[in-house]
């Protein structure tokens, strides 16, 4: 790729709205997400995926996690229902769809999948069957741990072509793509425009400053939001917020565009208050109302 990368600016946020909902707007026309994920080591990290898509402005939220984990996580975020799923080996989500998890891939409008899965063999197989419902109007992000799995999902992936959105760091954009992180960081864009027409999907490759790719050609950049990022469940909330402001009807690379932006602002800002390093990543979602249009 030759052409320049878009900066994601406040004159790109003017440019591409999201949608804004007026009165006699409904929890679920305001948009519904499922959150996949998590595991006993990890049973916290669908709370920063669903609060960021709550805060995006999803109206209705489900998370999906492993039993043992499924009542506090009910109880941490008492604004959205919890799925209990069967545990696997290790704590791990068990990599099958049952009855209550098919329902909800039924009813919502965009699904995250892989926030909090440590095992790459179980959130390539639970991918594989959440890929498997063959509905047209359905967007994953996926995310974390799951992003590796799509790599054997070709066939898959082309029934979600212009559905999906990957966000990986340069870790997981190399087990995806093959390359080694060298590389990747060489020529980032480069690198995510490949994926991108590979698997159809939006791509949000991530780093200290973030380029997003689109199978079309389109080439954003984000220049970052500040060194405090770089912490445990950073990419988490990210992840929700971009599946959030889908649900709410914005087209993906506009939300993925919205949401790193979101992301990266909010950071500026709690650094400001917090200072520049140790802000929690929870403590990103509360500033996204106050960056969104009213």
């Amino acid at each position: 790729m030759t052409h320049e990368a878009t900066p994601i600016d406040s004159a790109w946020i003017a440019a591409n709205p999201v949608p804004v909902h007026s009165s006699g707007t409904t929890k679920n026309s305001r948009g519904r997400v499922l959150a996949i994920g998590g595991s006993r080591m990890v049973p916290g990290a669908l709370r920063l995926t669903g609060e960021a898509a709550l805060r995006v402005g999803a109206g209705k939220l489900q998370m999906a996690t492993v039993g043992s984990a499924a009542v506090m996580l009910g109880l941490l975020v008492p604004e959205a229902a919890s799925i209990a799923v069967d545990e696997g080996t290790g704590g791990e989500i068990a990599p099958t769809l049952g009855p209550a998890l098919e329902k909800a891939l039924s009813e919502c409008d965009a699904a995250v999948i892989g926030p909090g899965i440590g095992d790459a063999d179980v959130a390539a197989e639970l991918l594989r069957q959440v890929m498997s419902q063959q509905r047209d109007d359905l967007v994953l992000v996926i995310d974390a741990m799951a992003i590796g799995g799509l790599r054997d999902l070709r066939s898959e992936a082309a029934h979600f072509s212009g559905r999906l959105v990957l966000t990986p760091h340069y870790g997981e954009m190399a087990v995806l793509s093959g390359r080694d992180e060298d590389a990747i960081a060489a020529n980032p864009a480069a690198v995510a425009h490949d994926a991108a027409v590979k698997f159809g999907a939006v791509v949000v490759l991530k780093g200290s400053s973030t380029v997003i790719a689109d199978p079309e050609g389109a080439l954003l950049h984000y220049a970052g939001g500040g060194t405090g990022l770089a912490t445990g469940g950073s990419g988490d909330v990210l992840a929700g917020a971009i599946a959030g402001l889908i649900s709410r009807g914005t087209p993906p690379l506009v939300a993925a565009g919205w949401g790193v932006w979101l992301h990266g602002q909010s950071g500026r800002r709690v650094a400001t208050t917090s200072g520049p390093i140790g802000f929690l990543a929870r403590e990103l979602p509360d500033e996204f109302p106050r960056l969104l249009p009213q």
